[in-house]
């Protein structure tokens, strides 16, 4: 009988996720190119070394018992720092990572993400970049939790016991703005706090995946309307669903054809500082693609274009 150690394979592992994923020994079993009986055979062996039962078969279902479930999660992140360990050892060979993932919250310029995705695969490096749209404190977290090698768009200072280092990028005025048909758009200035809460809000989610995130300009008891990042609050803005905060780079244009009216209230001006975020290398050098990607980040031009150019093409 074979034991825990050995049951418990990165080819077992990633089994189990697929016959998850396909909800079904026979669905999976076509996906993995094998047939149903094999399929079946292995999952007894790994159930019997662990002498637990991973998928309840009382249904044509394969459903994953709480045993199951645990065995995944866990699963997930075992092949996840296996895929590190070889991404850290290839960095040491070769000096270059075989991927990067950049942690970039909804604020930063898209259009200048881009140019400098297209110029870093200029270079013609052997690295595969992974952009992930994050926002608020899910920005710094995917660094932390090491989904992410560089975060861009921090918009909390990291602690130095998260072992990351990080940089100011700077710093970006918010201007109050409503639709033009919006309630809020003739009523007497400047605005104040009980008036703005009569009126939903449009708040970008905090991406964060453990605890309750941020928010930035909400008043307590305010109807809200969240929404996945700032592109997609511009265009609730612009649609009359609410009112809110906006970058003024963001809301500039719009504010120029009279798509969106710019509102005096009575609270302070908003303006947030920006830094990025990488974490600090411990025992193994820094790769050569993150190199690249801070020494732009040193240019002052380039801080400048992530935070006020305008999104889009």
């Amino acid at each position: 009988m074979q034991t825990p150690r050995d049951a418990l394979t990165p080819d077992a592992l990633a089994m189990l996720q697929a016959i998850a994923a396909a909800g079904s020994f026979a669905a999976a079993a076509r996906a993995l190119g094998l047939v149903p009986s094999a399929l079946t055979y292995r999952v007894r062996q790994i159930e019997d070394a662990l002498d637990v039962l991973l998928f309840d078969r009382s249904s044509r279902q394969a459903r994953l018992t709480a045993a199951g479930r645990e065995l995944l999660v866990e699963g997930a992140r075992l092949l996840g720092e296996i895929d590190a360990v070889a991404n850290r050892v290839k960095r040491v060979a070769t000096g270059w990572e075989p991927q990067l993932t950049l942690a970039v919250d909804s604020v930063i310029s898209h259009t200048t993400m881009m140019e400098l995705c297209e110029a870093f695969f200029a270079l013609g490096p052997p690295t595969a970049v992974k952009l992930r749209e994050e926002a608020l404190s899910g920005t710094l977290q995917a660094l932390t939790s090491g989904q992410a090698d560089l975060a861009i768009g921090v918009a909390m200072e990291p602690a130095t016991s998260m072992g990351v280092h990080s940089k100011p990028l700077g710093q970006l005025h918010f201007v109050f703005a409503v639709a033009p048909h919006h309630a809020l758009a003739s009523a007497p200035e400047p605005l104040s706090d009980e008036l703005i809460r009569r009126h939903r809000a449009v708040a970008v989610a905090d991406s964060v995946q453990r605890g309750g995130g941020l928010t930035f300009g909400l008043l307590g008891g305010q109807e809200v309307l969240t929404v996945p990042g700032m592109p997609a609050k511009l265009e609730a803005q612009v649609r009359g669903l609410g009112c809110g905060f906006l970058p003024a780079p963001l809301a500039r244009p719009y504010l120029e054809t009279g798509r969106l009216v710019a509102r005096q209230v009575e609270r302070p001006a908003r303006l947030v500082r920006f830094s990025y975020a990488w974490r600090t290398a411990t025992r193994t050098p820094q790769g050569r693609a993150l190199q690249w990607w801070l020494a732009q980040l040193e240019s002052p031009a380039t801080r400048t274009a992530l935070l006020e150019r305008q999104h889009g093409f």
